[in-house]
């Protein structure tokens, strides 16, 4: 016969537990719950000879339960002792972060499971009682660093962002006191390059003068970021965006977010048909 004592305080994680022991499709399982000195606890004895697939179980249930009422407490401590110079509102941010990195990622989420799993088997298979918060505390280091390095990750997109809007900002404020020097661009956009052409639909050259850029980017010299410095000495009146494979990325975003109410996208018109059917050569 294997038994297991899992001691825990918190009647949500009990009630939790208590219910995914109800589904678990095995025979000669029997469940008690007992308040004892110190904690109050699930008592599971099982007289089935298979006993790999007992601990299966209870291993794959204790890791949901500890990912579901623990990892949230847990990145928010690691940000709170590695981050303490962030103000409250930044940490909700950096966590949201964290939590929509776990839940989009797949191949982390997996990572996290397994990484749980593995720890609370080797623990149950050897021990006859587990303590779910000293557990959680001091048994799990490699799923604590999971957790730390996405947590790492997080505050970085977060700094990238806050950047990325301050710059919008001040590119915004530029824009509106700079005044009008053209009445309309065509940005002609496809697979990831850009062509202006002025109202007469002339292509106009866009500068690579870095001396007197307003913008260039950080980490490449790109063709679109001498387009967007263009655009920044021009500050047309009006922005026709020709999306030539009908998609937009970060650099179309960023245009819509400096010139705001300036830009419009053509939903089809010569210029379009013209490029449609040539390749974009700068």
């Amino acid at each position: 016969m294997k038994s297991l004592c899992i001691k825990c305080n918190n009647k949500e994680i009990l009630n939790s537990i208590s219910y995914d022991l109800t589904k678990i499709d095995l025979e000669n399982i029997y469940i008690s719950c007992k308040r004892f000195k110190l904690y109050n606890n699930i008592i599971i004895h099982c007289t089935s000879e298979h006993t790999d697939l007992f601990f299966d179980k209870i291993s794959a249930i204790l890791t949901d339960t500890i990912i579901n009422f623990y990892e949230k407490k847990i990145l928010k401590r690691i940000l709170t002792y590695n981050y303490f110079y962030f103000n409250t509102l930044e940490k909700k941010k950096i966590i949201e972060i964290a939590n929509n990195f776990i839940q989009e990622d797949m191949i982390s989420r997996e990572d996290n499971f397994l990484t749980v799993y593995t720890s609370v088997l080797d623990y149950i298979k050897k021990n006859k009682s587990i303590v779910l918060d000293g557990f959680v505390n001091f048994r799990l280091q490699n799923y604590t660093k999971n957790l730390d390095y996405i947590i790492d990750i997080s505050v970085n997109k977060y700094i990238t962002d806050k950047e990325y809007l301050e710059f919008i900002n001040v590119l915004k404020v530029y824009v509106s006191l700079n005044g009008i020097n053209s009445p309309l661009v065509h940005l002609v956009y496809c697979h990831g390059d850009s062509i202006l052409l002025d109202k007469d639909k002339n292509i106009i050259p866009t500068k690579d003068d870095t001396l007197n850029a307003k913008y260039l980017s950080d980490i490449t010299f790109s063709s679109n970021d001498y387009a967007l410095n263009t655009l920044l000495n021009l500050t047309p009146k009006k922005i026709m965006i020709h999306l030539m494979d009908g998609k937009s990325d970060e650099f179309i975003d960023t245009i819509k977010l400096i010139f705001e109410n300036r830009f419009e996208i053509c939903s089809g018109c010569e210029i379009c048909s013209l490029y449609k059917t040539n390749t974009i050569t700068k």
